[in-house]
């Protein structure tokens, strides 16, 4: 059974249809990259998955229950860190989380091992009575995953989890998401595209409502061998004589200097070669190996319409 099964999902903000018929699925072991650029309806559809926004059409299921129909059950499954942590900073650590399980009715009896437990998994067993105050920004954050899985939520949805943080930080963090991603499915909503290929399973890149790319990330990058290559030159002509050249049926501008070239032979041979006769002045010539940005880029400003073209 997933763990999240939404259906149609569908929210006006007046006349305005900011999340536009989306269904996706996510399940255990599953940590998935949700992106956008903003104002695509990323903030929306996690409201909406929180149960923090009612939908005007479709359907979210939580580990097969009904979000609208049953939300208490349903948001039980549920451990959320927004961008700006739910932190009472005049608490020691151990307070705050006592209160977090409180909030979600965990037995008495129960709150101390669950406090332990989530300290444990999160690195905080050797802060617990110091004020989340005087806490750096990283053990801050750790603090927001803490009180997120406090309760054993099979689902977590963690937005922008490392904004500010520095490099040691960061890793540390991202170390956090893979290991929780074990035992749970975690939708990870972020600007950062490299923290996405550094944990992520799967990514959805989401676009004026609507999906325009999915896919596992072992199927996003290209492999060398393909026939793809990256070339800039000093004297760039226009994309239209790149066709003329042997074996090329397909190219992509990336730049006024740089494009993408694809070779039915797999080879670079004749573009080198064409690159010496017409004096364009090859600066670099690569294989290509497609990247989350440049994917990205084209699903969201449109550049797969606007620059790539297809052999007349």
């Amino acid at each position: 059974m997933s763990l999240i099964t939404v259906n149609n999902l569908v929210r006006y903000y007046g006349d305005h249809r900011a999340v536009d018929d989306i269904s996706f699925t996510l399940s255990k072991g599953d940590i998935l990259g949700f992106l956008g650029p903003n104002g695509a309806g990323k903030s929306t559809t996690m409201k909406m998955l929180s149960g923090n926004l009612a939908p005007n059409e479709g359907e979210i299921r939580i580990h097969g229950v009904d979000l609208l129909d049953h939300p208490k059950q349903a948001k039980s499954e549920i451990g959320y860190l927004p961008e700006q942590p739910p932190l009472y900073k005049e608490m020691t650590v151990d307070e705050y989380l006592a209160y977090c399980a409180r909030l979600h009715y965990i037995e008495r009896n129960k709150i101390l091992g669950s406090i332990e437990q989530a300290k444990e998994r999160c690195g905080l067993m050797a802060v617990g009575q110091r004020l989340i105050a005087n806490l750096s920004k990283g053990y801050q954050q750790r603090v927001g995953i803490a009180q997120a899985i406090i309760h054993s939520p099979r689902i977590i949805i963690l937005d922008e989890p490392t904004v500010g943080l520095d490099p040691n930080q960061i890793r540390e963090i991202r170390d956090l998401i893979v290991t929780l991603g074990n035992d749970h499915g975690i939708i990870l909503c972020t600007h950062i595209l490299p923290e996405v290929e550094a944990v992520c399973n799967r990514v959805q890149i989401i676009n004026e409502g609507k999906f325009v790319y999915e896919s596992d990330m072992k199927d996003l990058s290209f492999d060398s061998s393909n026939g793809l290559h990256e070339i800039t030159l000093l004297h760039p002509p226009a994309v239209e004589e790149l066709y003329e050249v042997a074996e090329i049926n397909k190219v992509e501008q990336l730049s006024p200097g740089t494009f993408i070239v694809h070779t039915t032979n797999k080879t670079a041979e004749d573009i080198v070669n064409a690159t010496v006769a017409n004096n364009w002045g090859l600066i670099k010539l690569v294989p290509y190996e497609n990247s989350l940005e440049h994917v990205f880029v084209k699903f969201t400003l449109g550049d797969e319409k606007k620059s790539r073209k297809t052999k007349p």
